[in-house]
């Protein structure tokens, strides 16, 4: 699923009168109406171009809207400021992060703290959002500068805003709860606070106890964007523990994001946070009305054919998918997520799948498996989809490139899905040699089914088929005994779930039995023969028992 990585820009208030001017903006900015908090910058930088700090704020929106050109720009411009110029060192300093380049950023975090009165913080505020707000949060080093700033002043609600939001990304409920809650206590206007105790209810599963919350907040102030968005992912996250009621539930996140749009701004970038959300709650339809609106402001903004792709790819259309997502991701390569390789990938599968369903073209799947490859080295929890794409091609009996698709998810054992994922390899590749085509079954394909059938046995040993997929794979292999040693482990789970089970394996058994016969006809007839009765109890008028008791005889 795609995470919403939204964390407060709210900013401390200053005593100062020069600064006054910023504290509009700075609402805004909380109220993540970020076009008008720009507006107001703007003005703010033209009526004063000294003020350092409207440019940091100007700069930090850039930054969070991944326009890193103009981010740069204003920080820069800030650095010659008279006033408070040093702050545009901690915006230059997350940039530093984004690149991977922490030492340079502290050295910039440095030029800012060093001459910082005893009990001052904003600073330390800036600086510790800067290690959350980065491509890779870093929410210990914002809890140690944070720490900083509560020893300086330990009633600071702007200091315990952040050390929730730092905590909270570190994992760390108990220590969050307590941040959140002396924020709200020391300043009751600091709303986003009261609305992060509802982010932690979300986020432990209390969907009704999470709602009522962010209710409470509404209460406070209806017009308040923020609270609607969080109302919007709790109903998606509700309905998807709740299948039963999955469809009122997204309904009604579907209407609350509406609720936030409405009450934040309808620029691009906010369409993009709705097309985001539309992705999470698979409404492809509006997600491709959106993409087209968007395309209309900004015809060349690269995530547009993201969206163009995705939702292209899931209305039926591989083809223009395919196009927009190859487009999309030469333009901006270093912004790729797994899901944009899972959708080229897909589109590759379906674009070059058969009529019939049966077969894919074999140029495209290995094209489409490099793509899938990309996407669980960037991200091994994408190996947790993988299930459904190889489960359709499965269905559609397209068993080779079925294989190739489980024969990646496997490759994360902490997959969710990693035992049945190494089922369905190994049944894939069994299949994939049974073909009416196939003249020689490939060795090192069914080497690889009966690794994948281990697999399963070992994590599941209950799982009967596995030990009789792992029999007829062997079969094929033509190692004779270890076929009869999995046909036997068959019957022996089988049997030992009770008779029920037993009758709806009846024909498995008779060809546990035969096979088993056949193995040992030349070294232990007696065996053989006991084994072909039993084959004849269940089946009287089974022609191979009938004709191998008379051979053996």
């Amino acid at each position: 699923m795609n995470k919403f990585k939204i964390f407060s820009l709210a900013l401390v208030a200053t005593t100062f009168a020069k600064a006054q001017d910023l504290e509009p903006a700075k609402k805004a900015i909380d109220a993540e109406q970020f076009e008008k908090a720009k507006s107001m910058l703007k003005s703010v930088i033209q009526a004063k171009p000294s003020n350092g700090k409207a440019t940091f704020l100007l700069g930090n929106i850039y930054l969070r809207q991944n326009i890193a050109d103009s981010a740069t720009i204003y920080f820069k411009k800030g650095l010659a400021c008279s006033e408070s110029a040093k702050f545009n060192n901690i915006g230059l300093g997350q940039m530093d992060l984004d690149d991977n380049n922490k030492a340079a950023a502290q050295a910039k975090f440095d030029l800012v703290t060093k001459d910082m009165k005893k009990k001052d913080t904003e600073e330390y505020v800036y600086i510790a959002r800067a290690y959350m707000n980065a491509d890779k949060p870093d929410f210990k080093s914002a809890i140690e500068v944070l720490t900083k700033a509560k020893t300086a002043n330990p009633t600071d609600a702007q200091v315990q805003l952040a050390l929730g939001d730092a905590y909270y990304g570190d994992k760390n409920q108990n220590d969050s709860y307590v941040a959140y809650r002396n924020a709200y206590q020391t300043d009751p206007t600091l709303i986003r606070a009261k609305m992060q105790l509802g982010v932690l209810l979300k986020g432990a599963k209390a969907y009704t106890e999470a709602v009522k919350a962010f209710d409470e907040v509404i209460a406070i102030n209806p017009n308040y964007g923020p609270v609607y968005r969080e109302l919007a992912e709790t109903y998606y996250l509700w309905g998807n523990n709740e299948p039963k009621t999955y469809n009122e539930k997204i309904q009604k996140a579907l209407g609350f994001y509406e609720k936030y749009m409405s009450l934040t701004d309808y620029s691009l970038n906010s369409r993009m946070r709705h097309a985001d959300f539309l992705i999470l709650a698979k409404d492809y339809k509006a997600l491709e009305v959106e993409a087209n609106e968007m395309k209309k402001l900004d015809g060349v903004n690269p995530r547009i054919l993201r969206y163009l792709g995705y939702s292209a790819f899931e209305n039926g259309n591989p083809e223009s998918a395919l196009n927009a997502l190859k487009e999309f991701t030469s333009k901006l390569t270093n912004k790729i997520i797994p899901r944009d390789y899972m959708y080229m990938a897909q589109s590759k599968i379906k674009k070059g799948t058969s009529a019939d369903g049966k077969s894919v073209d074999a140029a495209l799947l290995a094209s489409a498996i490099e793509d899938l490859k990309k996407a669980v080295e960037l991200e091994p929890l994408a190996a947790n989809e993988l299930n459904e794409m190889g489960k359709k091609l499965y269905d559609q009996k397209a068993f080779g490139a079925a294989a190739a698709v489980f024969e990646v998810a496997v490759t994360v054992p902490t997959s969710k899905n990693y035992t049945l994922d190494n089922f369905y390899l190994g049944t894939s590749l069994y299949y994939d040699n049974t073909r009416k085509d196939v003249v020689k079954p490939d060795p090192i394909a069914l080497q690889k089914a009966d690794t994948a059938l281990g697999n399963v046995i070992t994590a599941s040993p209950t799982t009967q088929d596995a030990y009789l997929f792992r029999a007829r794979t062997n079969n094929l292999l033509e190692k004779d005994e270890l076929m009869a040693t999995y046909y036997q482990q068959y019957v022996d789970v089988v049997t030992a779930k009770g008779d029920a089970e037993i009758t709806k394996s009846k024909n498995k058994f008779i060809e546990s039995y035969n096979n088993m016969a056949s193995f040992y006809a030349n070294s232990d007839k007696p065996k053989a023969i006991s084994l072909l009765n039993k084959s004849l109890a269940l089946d009287p008028a089974n022609a191979y028992a009938l004709e191998a008791i008379k051979m053996l005889k």
